[in-house]
């Protein structure tokens, strides 16, 4: 697919922007690093103290990354969203406003013009591609990561004699999949940076496997796939509804329309307690039961991507980021969680060490993770847990106080490649639940769908 030409692109759009400006942002890190550590060697110097001086490093460091990051649509932000590790790592003043500035850039992408949708439903579906959508709505109903989707009718071209149908067509960007995969490769080579302040972190093969990630959420064939397998999975469901995809490209999906009357979004504004703890529900037992059941896990808990439906289910969209897990979700995470409900951290310790989440190198112990870790399993002890923003807030507070058991473990933490979507979903649905304040039963879904997890229960 061609780039849209520049007279066609419009203004503000950071996602298509030049190859050089945006590089020439990244390149800028580096530069900044090496003049910020000359300045802690210089004090260090004259007296003082090392810790303060690494601190000092630290969070100039890291301001510089995340203001190039917030910049940035695209691979940058992209990587910047899943390292959302960070945040337990840095304090609120950093991560603050480079959280606002994601916010603001998910939320304002301008929609690209009607002669540029026209062009791109040409290149996907031919000149007379309005021979297939008898009616299609230039405005976009919704916008996607890396796209926006329209709403149309579809005449299927191989039953000439159908009525057509209300679909939803999701068109890419021009120019998204160069920007994206050039961020990321520019990405790699900020390894040493990130590796200032978070040192536990292996920073380069987590760029690979989001590179692969990304490689696969550009191409809208793979999205069908793996929707298709899903809706098939979850038709006649009590609880869940996918939308079917009837026709795709590399570059453009078309898929059922789903007449949703809001979304988990507006439960979160303005829903009733009942309803935050129906949906709330759902929502978990879906993400948890999709690798048990597909084989495949939705990564992408944005609320956004869950409509409520007029019989009540929830329906689920966007499966263009989905990890790939053929025995479902691993086992060993369901053991590691059933160890620390038990209070048995040796054994936690003993596990992280061996999946990579913390370096043989770390002078971690069993009590330090346990003092870390132990109140992220409170929604597993009880039979019912309340998800509050207070409750998220203060664990944010306290594994961001720059204390052992705080900001000291969490800088000793990595974050092993395999786990990277399986992390991004397991903090955002925490993230969502928490908006909603839902009371779910967290240790019985646990004990259904997280394989592991009831294989030593102990009452």
């Amino acid at each position: 697919m061609s780039e849209t030409p520049e007279q066609d692109q419009p203004k503000g759009r950071p996602l298509t922007g030049s190859a050089f400006a945006r590089t020439a942002r990244l390149a800028s890190l580096p530069l900044g690093f090496a003049g910020r550590t000359t300045l802690g060697l210089g004090k260090r110097v004259v007296g003082t103290p090392a810790n303060l001086v690494l601190d000092e490093v630290q969070r100039r460091t890291a301001d510089q990354i995340f203001s190039v990051l917030g910049q940035l649509k695209g691979g940058a932000m992209k990587f910047g969203q899943a390292m959302s590790i960070f945040e337990a790592a840095l304090p609120e003043e950093l991560i603050g406003p480079y959280r606002e500035t994601l916010v603001k850039l998910q939320d304002s992408a301008p929609p690209m013009p009607p002669a540029t949708v026209h062009r791109v439903m040409a290149q996907e579906f031919g000149d007379d591609w309005r021979g297939q959508f008898p009616s299609f709505g230039d405005r976009p109903a919704a916008s996607a990561s890396i796209g926006q989707v329209h709403r149309a009718t579809w005449s299927d071209p191989d039953d000439p004699g159908a009525e057509p149908v209300d679909v939803a067509v999701k068109l890419q960007y021009p120019g998204a999949a160069k920007a994206l995969l050039s961020d990321l490769r520019q990405i790699s080579r900020l390894a040493r940076m990130f590796g200032v302040i978070a040192p536990g972190l292996d920073v380069k093969p987590l760029v690979r496997e989001l590179q692969d990630r990304v490689a696969e959420e550009l191409d809208y064939s793979l999205e069908a796939g793996a929707q298709n397998v899903f809706a098939a999975e979850f038709t006649d469901d009590p609880e869940i509804i996918v939308p079917r995809a009837l026709a795709h490209t590399e570059r453009a999906l078309v898929s059922t329309w789903l007449e949703a009357d809001s979304s988990l979004a507006q439960i979160i504004t303005s829903g009733t307690q009942d309803e935050r703890d129906g949906y709330g529900e759902a929502y978990v037992r879906f993400l948890f039961a999709g690798p048990r059941r597909t084989g495949m896990l939705h990564a992408d808990p944005h609320p956004g991507n869950f409509r409520i439906m007029p019989d009540g289910r929830l329906g689920v969209v966007d499966f263009g980021a989905v990890a790939r897990l053929p025995e479902g979700l691993p086992p060993t995470m369901g053991r590691l969680l059933r160890h620390a409900v038990d209070g048995d951290f040796d054994s936690v310790l003993e596990g992280l060490r061996d999946e990579g989440f913390v370096r043989s190198t770390n002078d971690l112990d069993a009590d330090t993770i346990a003092r870390y870790i132990g109140p992220f399993v409170e929604p597993a002890q009880v039979e019912a847990f309340t998800f509050s923003r207070e409750w998220l807030r203060e664990q944010t507070l306290r594994v961001s106080a720059p204390t052992a058991e705080g900001m000291g473990t969490a800088m000793k933490i990595n974050l092993p490649p395999q786990y990277l979507l399986i992390h991004r979903v397991w903090l955002g649905g925490i993230g969502v639940l928490s908006q909603l304040g839902a009371t779910a039963p967290f240790r019985e879904i646990l004990e259904e769908s997280l394989p592991g997890f009831a294989d030593e229960l102990q009452d």
